[in-house]
């Protein structure tokens, strides 16, 4: 409930800031609610072609769901995981996406890994029966952790034998990339789509001034920390506060695991934002750079390019990337500093 609750929120801001155009062009905006990837989405476009746009976009997240979920037992994901080390043909969404991962693995120094399914599984994260692991079953399915052993040679992918991937990480985002290109595809320029709350934003809204999103406060998640004016970008956040349990031990413990140690990533932040045109990379980073923590994530920043970030650290501070500055308003009661080159 509290996911679907911060996806409303999040839409509420975004499209209210619509209304002060004239009738005639709110008139021209429709909108689908739909459940799939295990959460809410909404999506709003502008135009004559709306309509259109926005049931191709519809068909095309059933679509990959279809392909890349970890529980469809017909999804090429299931049909990897249950190959014994054998190659598999898969499609093209799914060998694309598994090329990207290795890529953002070895950007990120391992701090992204696919094949962390069985670690993420054991504390309960994918059933909802969490637990906390004893070191000796961690070490051993850490012993089959291993990003860079999985091949990918066109469309064909093989897995080390005991290994089982999840592309969760990055899922999400590219579906919000794919529903960008169908919109632009049908000549929708003013479009916004959340997906689980990973918010796309296609075009400008319709007066042409930036659309406005609200990130979360980790600390007070029904509540915002900040917001950013964007325009053909998407904004994708990874937190503690958003998937976790209480162990019997009084500490939280969330979904966001480190390859390192099987342990939720715990180096200092319980928040990180990406900002970037492709919704992907966002999605992709937003999780490693997470696991990484905060200096990793500005050297990372500064190596690469392409994306900002927000950064809120578990003492309360909260870091923003240069190219930030003018579309950044701070609105909660934690200091925030720049992040330079």
């Amino acid at each position: 409930m509290k996911r679907f609750f911060a996806v409303l929120s999040v839409l509420t801001l975004l499209l209210t800031g619509c209304a002060d155009k004239s009738a005639s062009i709110s008139a021209h905006a429709k909108s689908r609610s739909i459940f799939a990837m295990d959460t809410y989405m909404e999506l709003k476009a502008y135009g004559d072609n709306a309509d259109a746009a926005l049931d191709r976009a519809v068909s095309r997240i059933n679509e990959i769901e279809a392909e890349l979920s970890v529980t469809l037992p017909d999804s090429d994901i299931s049909t990897l995981n249950a190959s014994s080390g054998e190659p598999v043909e898969v499609s093209r969404d799914c060998a694309w996406l598994i090329s990207n991962a290795i890529k953002y693995g070895d950007m990120t120094g391992g701090s992204l890994d696919i094949t962390l399914y069985p670690v993420v599984k054991e504390w309960g994260f994918t059933t909802g029966d969490h637990n906390i692991p004893d070191a000796a079953r961690l070490a051993e399915l850490l012993s089959n952790v291993d990003y860079s052993a999985v091949s990918v040679d066109g469309t064909e992918v093989a897995l080390p034998k005991n290994a089982e991937v999840d592309l969760g990480a990055l899922a999400k985002g590219f579906t919000s990339s794919e529903v960008a290109a169908i919109f632009k595809e049908d000549g929708v320029r003013s479009a916004i789509v959340s997906l689980g709350g990973n918010v796309q934003a296609i075009g400008s809204k319709p007066d042409g001034s930036d659309w406005r999103v609200s990130v979360r406060d980790p600390f007070a998640p029904e509540t915002d920390m900040c917001i950013v004016e964007i325009s053909d970008a998407a904004v994708i956040t990874s937190g503690n506060y958003e998937r976790y349990f209480t162990g019997e031990d009084g500490r939280n413990y969330w979904h966001i695991i480190d390859p390192a140690d099987g342990y939720p990533a715990d180096n200092g932040l319980v928040s990180v934002t990406v900002i970037g045109s492709d919704g992907l990379m966002c999605d992709a980073l937003s999780t490693a750079l997470f696991v990484a923590g905060k200096d990793s994530a500005a050297d990372i920043w500064r190596k690469e390019g392409g994306f900002e970030l927000i950064l809120v650290t578990d003492d309360a501070e909260v870091f923003y990337t240069q190219g930030l500055e003018g579309k950044f308003t701070n609105v909660s009661s934690m200091t925030a500093e720049v992040i330079s080159r």
